[in-house]
């Protein structure tokens, strides 16, 4: 039997007591403390609540009410207070709102109430919850739950009216409001594919309409990838691209801990 030189068995050694050295140096990361937070997504139709852990994952069912009549700040921040008590404990706030945010305030909101033009929204949760706040449009937040985060992406919300978000490299291009912006005949996309194009012109122009929109929009933005979501998206009937693709609705809760990453808190 042939036996190892010296010099072998030296080798043998010290790879041993490299790996040795190796296996001291790995640690495991110490996890993250809990971070919970309450995302919130508020709707012309239907306001949405759940509780996410740290990476956007689920801590509790999700729960909806219906937006109330004459939606005035007024009556949401009641309907939120409700629904809030239905909730365990949490450490931040996540809400998209369906108009233009700017710092937290509301500039509008057109399938809400003209009362709420220039509302401090984030500021007014801070103080009635004492939680840290973060306040976007819901396009946005969803958007951020949606994303593949590599090249240009598009989200479209299709509900009550029109949401949309751009971003470029998983970075949102902030004040995008693709829905009032004039595309044919005088009128806006959200007239066409809102819901009060679904309802004027029925479902099978109306998917027509989308298909349009998804075009105009791919010339407009060159988008290499395009995300639908909203009560509505449910309703396409035609076969979509494989760069296009629907998301679930719950999207717009569980993007709420990604805005923390990416939008200033009060």
């Amino acid at each position: 039997m042939q036996l190892w030189t010296n010099s072998e068995q030296q080798a043998v050694r010290r790879g041993i007591y490299n790996l040795v050295l190796m296996k001291k140096k790995v640690t495991k990361p110490t996890p993250l403390p809990l971070q919970v937070t309450l995302s919130v997504d508020i709707g012309g139709t239907g306001i949405k609540m759940m509780a996410l852990d740290n990476a956007g994952k689920p801590l509790t069912e999700r729960i909806r009410a219906l937006t109330p009549e004459n939606p005035t700040p007024e009556r949401v921040l009641k309907l939120l207070e409700e629904m809030r008590a239905q909730l365990p404990d949490f450490d931040r706030v996540s809400v998209g709102f369906p108009g233009v945010v700017k710092n937290g305030v509301t500039i509008a909101a057109h399938n809400l109430s003209p009362k709420w033009a220039e509302f401090p929204l984030q500021e007014t949760l801070h103080e009635l919850w004492k939680k840290p706040v973060r306040v976007a449009n819901d396009a946005s937040v969803q958007g951020y739950g949606a994303i593949f985060g590599k090249g240009v992406e598009l989200c479209l919300t299709l509900g009550t009216g029109l949401g949309s978000s751009l971003f470029t490299g998983g970075h949102l291009c902030p004040g995008l409001e693709l829905a009032h912006h004039p595309w044919r005949k005088g009128k806006t996309y959200e007239d066409f594919i809102g819901l009060r194009g679904l309802e004027k012109y029925g479902k099978k122009k109306w998917n027509k309409l989308v298909q349009e929109a998804i075009a105009q929009t791919s010339q407009l933005f060159n988008w290499d990838y395009l995300h639908l979501g909203g009560g509505n998206a449910k309703r396409i009937d035609f076969e979509l691209a494989k760069n296009i693709r629907i998301v679930d609705n719950d999207e717009g809760l569980l993007g709420g801990v990604a805005l923390w990453r990416n939008e200033p808190a009060i």
